[in-house]
């Protein structure tokens, strides 16, 4: 879907086109870990993972979740003005937990704002049944209910590299299950991954626009500081793509999506002073610039090769 001002589908042009008003996600940190970091995140995670999760950074290490949810509104009113808030259950895994415990949480968090959506980040092997028919429950109070699924590669060889802790597999049955029970899905991908070829990287695209989620978000290779990743980048054993490189795999994936997918993200925010690597990249303003020119130029659009996909 070619847009007037864009050549992909913004997450931006969605939120304007939903709520008519500057809508923006509330990040929270509600204290979840993930199966590979145990219930008190001290073990080692994901290779690429650091001790702070995908944790907003204007959070600090604001334990009291009032207190964040307070402090991030005031922080999106005066910085984007914002008018519409949008509940994101950010930080590590929020589905890890009792169902029990999962909706304390989310009813607790819900009740501190004028909340327009429930969006739970999590893992493929943090969804099952019970857990769907929770999320589904929220959506008979008027609120729109995403699930941010991570898969980042759809390459076994790759997922057992970066030690995810599960497999392809697991995430076609999230995904089926999330689908059936009418949750919104947003796709977590990784480009750059240690080992992987664009073939790989294609291959996971192209996997993913045959599911056809709602939503998908694309991150360039971080190394953030004290994880496996930056062991392995200090032994000279890693290439971390720049921001030419990851603006030509960028393109290249964004001809191959079909083209009502949302693109929700097109890099990585890992602050300065926790990033290794890449130590020199685009600001996201800047790349969203050179992204736009350089489609522009190149006369290519979201979708633009989905269509000539083989049968």
């Amino acid at each position: 879907m070619k847009t007037e001002k864009l050549p992909y589908y913004s997450y931006g042009s969605y939120l304007a086109a939903r709520y008519g008003k500057k809508a923006y996600r509330v990040g929270v940190d509600a204290g979840f870990s993930c199966p590979n970091r145990g219930c008190d995140r001290t073990n080692p995670g994901c290779t690429y993972c650091d001790e702070h999760g995908a944790r907003a950074t204007y959070l600090d290490e604001e334990p009291f979740l009032k207190e964040q949810v307070d402090r991030g509104i005031t922080f999106l009113k005066k910085r984007y003005r914002a008018e519409v808030f949008l509940l994101y259950l950010q930080a590590f895994s929020n589905t890890f937990g009792t169902v029990d415990h999962l909706r304390s949480v989310y009813d607790y968090c819900l009740s501190l704002a004028d909340f327009q959506e429930l969006i739970i980040s999590t893992r493929p092997d943090c969804i099952n049944r019970s857990i769907v028919e929770l999320l589904r429950s929220y959506k008979g109070k008027n609120l729109d209910v995403w699930v941010e699924l991570g898969l980042q590669s759809a390459n076994d060889r790759s997922l057992e590299r970066i030690n995810r802790g599960h497999g392809v597999a697991d995430f076609f049955k999230a995904f089926d299950l999330l689908k059936k029970g009418g949750i919104k899905i947003s796709v977590h991908l990784i480009f750059g991954l240690p080992g992987e070829t664009w073939e790989d990287m294609e291959r996971t695209v192209r996997t993913v626009g045959r599911l056809h989620p709602d939503a998908v978000k694309i991150h360039n290779l971080h190394i953030p500081f004290e994880t496996g990743l930056y062991r392995e980048y200090l032994a000279g054993e890693l290439n971390v793509p720049g921001d030419l490189r990851h603006l030509e795999y960028l393109i290249r994936a964004l001809e191959l999506l079909p083209g009502d997918i949302i693109i929700q993200r097109i890099t990585t925010d890992t602050p300065k002073q926790r990033r290794a690597a890449p130590k020199s990249f685009l600001g996201k303003s800047g790349f969203y610039d050179i992204l736009e020119k350089s489609m522009n130029q190149r006369e290519t659009w979201q979708g633009r090769q989905f269509s000539l996909w083989p049968i």
